[in-house]
């Protein structure tokens, strides 16, 4: 397995990294990775990463709950249930950006297709990219239009373009950001859900963390990075949207990962307790677990 050492930062172009934390893979390999950030514009990254060619060997594994649709586990039921109940408020914001009551909608990096299942059933033109073939191939099973990558797509422009926690897995980020603007219509809406590493839970579980999800997410976000990449790309934050739910999956697993991989009713307390004490200090600074960027040209 090899890996590649990113020398530059893929948002300023400096060559000052130093490093923020050290993270093991508790979903598949057990492997450490290092977390370094720009000293000049603050952007985090996992640094070396694996090579894209050998990216895919680390989601193979039945502990990655995102490619999946059923759960082996209570914490992947945890997750299976929080995802059912953002679906229809997920969909509420995307209807509201719309100018008109049906629009066309790309989601990159669909997974198994529940959101844009859900969409469709809304009366919605929809689409979505996955690479994974296995999630791909669930998609499509349901009667959507899934395709592996943007090439595949047909000659057409969105209203709206998604990415669930998709971002912080892109390795071609900026050319991926650039090909997402040219699919969208003039007025359209982009809107990006990334884990915040600034955020107050980030801070109390630090390696154990487990939305730094070493290597599997290469980009670690703040409002600022976003901010900044976003800049550099023509385009601007609208809005800013917390992810609340999020803060007790993150935090419940964390616990999880700071006990031996072992879960029971007191990391899963700990777990909602840490998750409340966040979310309560975000209300000041925006610093929630997970944060959702509804973004215009």
């Amino acid at each position: 397995m090899s890996l590649q050492y990113l020398e530059n930062c893929p948002v300023c172009n400096s060559t000052a990294f130093q490093p923020v934390v050290e993270c093991k893979d508790y979903t598949s390999s057990n492997d450490v990775f290092h977390v370094e950030q720009c000293t000049c514009c603050g952007f985090a990254f996992t640094n070396p990463r694996p090579s894209i060619q050998d990216a895919g060997g680390y989601y193979q594994s039945t502990s990655y709950i995102s490619h999946q649709s059923k759960a082996t586990s209570i914490i992947d039921r945890i997750y299976l249930i929080m995802r059912h109940l953002t679906i229809k408020w997920k969909y509420g914001l995307v209807k509201n950006s719309l100018a008109d009551k049906h629009g066309a909608i790309l989601d990159f990096g669909c997974g198994t297709g529940t959101f844009l299942d859900y969409c469709k059933s809304n009366g919605q033109d929809t689409f979505g990219i996955e690479p994974s073939d296995s999630a791909r191939s669930a998609s499509t099973e349901m009667g959507l239009r899934v395709v592996q990558n943007l090439s595949m797509l047909p000659n057409k422009k969105f209203d709206v373009i998604t990415l669930w926690h998709v971002l912080e897995h892109v390795y071609p980020l900026n050319e991926t950001l650039q090909l997402l603007i040219k699919l969208l219509k003039e007025n359209g809406t982009i809107f990006i859900a990334v884990p915040n590493w600034k955020s107050q839970d980030a801070r109390r579980y630090g390696s154990a963390w487990a939305a730094y999800d070493v290597p599997r997410h290469i980009w670690h976000f703040s409002q600022a990075s976003m901010r900044k990449l976003l800049s550099n790309h023509g385009l601007h934050i609208k809005r800013t949207i917390p992810m609340k739910l999020d803060a007790y999956y993150v935090s419940i697993l964390s616990e999880k990962y700071i006990n031996q991989n072992k879960h029971s009713l007191s990391t899963t307390t700990k777990g909602v307790y840490r998750a409340l004490r966040s979310n309560a200090k975000a209300r000041k600074d925006m610093n929630y677990s997970s944060l959702i960027y509804e973004i215009q040209k």
